[in-house]
C-alpha cells in the first residue's frame, strides 16, 4: 500500500461515493437524496486537502481529508450548493451545514473525515491514514491533530484511540440530532511526538 497526495480527476465519482457510504447516515437529510448529494460532493472534493491509499496496482483504498486555512476535502460553497439542490435548497443547506463547521485550528492539524473502501475495512487502511496525517501535519509544523467523531461511531473511535487520540471534549448536538441523527460529537487530540 502507498498513500499520496491528492487524486486524479477521474477518481472523484469514486471518492464520493466512498465519502457518502461513510457519512451519508448523519448528512443524508441535508445533503440527500443519493443522486444530488454525490453530484454536490464530487464537485466539492478539493485534492489538494486529500491523502489517498492505494494498492500497488493503484486501486482507491481509502482516502484521509484535513482542513487548512485554504480550504479542506469538502469544501462546497454557495456554487456548488445550488448546482447540486437549486437557489431554495442551497440555501437552507447552507444554514445547517454551517452548523456542522470546524472552525480553523490554527495550534492544530485538522482531520477534515477519514474513509475506507468497505472492502478494505480491518485491514490497517485507517491506521496508515492516519499515521499520513501525522506525517502531514508533522510537515506543516503542528504538534497535535485533532478530529471529531459521533458517539455512534464506536469503531471509529476505537481505531482512533488506538492511533494515540484522547477525548479532549464532547458537544452534544441538541435539536440537531433529529436532524443529523447523532446525539453528541467527541473532539479527540492526539499529541506528535
Amino acid at each position: 500500500m502507498r498513500i499520496g497526495q491528492g487524486f486524479e480527476e477521474h477518481e472523484r465519482a469514486r471518492i464520493a461515493a466512498l465519502y457518502w457510504e461513510a457519512f451519508g447516515a448523519k448528512l443524508g437529510r441535508v445533503l440527500g437524496p443519493r443522486p444530488r448529494a454525490l453530484r454536490f460532493i464530487d464537485h466539492a472534493l478539493d485534492p489538494a486537502h486529500a491523502l489517498c491509499a492505494r494498492a500497488p496496482g493503484g486501486e482507491l483504498l481509502g482516502v484521509a481529508g484535513f482542513k487548512t486555512a485554504r480550504g479542506a476535502l469538502v469544501l462546497g460553497g454557495p456554487r456548488a450548493l445550488r448546482a447540486a439542490y437549486g437557489p431554495v435548497g442551497a440555501v437552507w443547506r447552507a444554514g445547517l451545514l454551517n452548523l456542522l463547521e470546524s472552525d480553523v485550528d490554527n495550534a492544530r492539524f485538522l482531520v477534515d473525515g477519514i474513509f475506507v473502501a468497505p472492502e478494505t475495512r480491518g485491514r490497517g487502511v485507517g491506521s496508515r491514514l492516519i499515521e499520513a496525517l501525522a506525517q502531514e501535519a508533522r510537515a506543516r509544523g503542528h504538534d497535535e491533530i485533532r478530529l471529531e467523531v459521533v458517539d455512534e461511531n464506536i469503531r471509529a473511535r476505537a481505531l482512533y484511540e488506538r492511533r494515540g487520540f484522547v477525548a479532549a471534549a464532547r458537544r452534544p448536538a441538541g435539536p440537531l440530532r433529529l436532524v443529523f441523527g447523532f446525539r453528541a460529537t467527541t473532539t479527540m487530540i492526539r499529541r506528535l511526538g
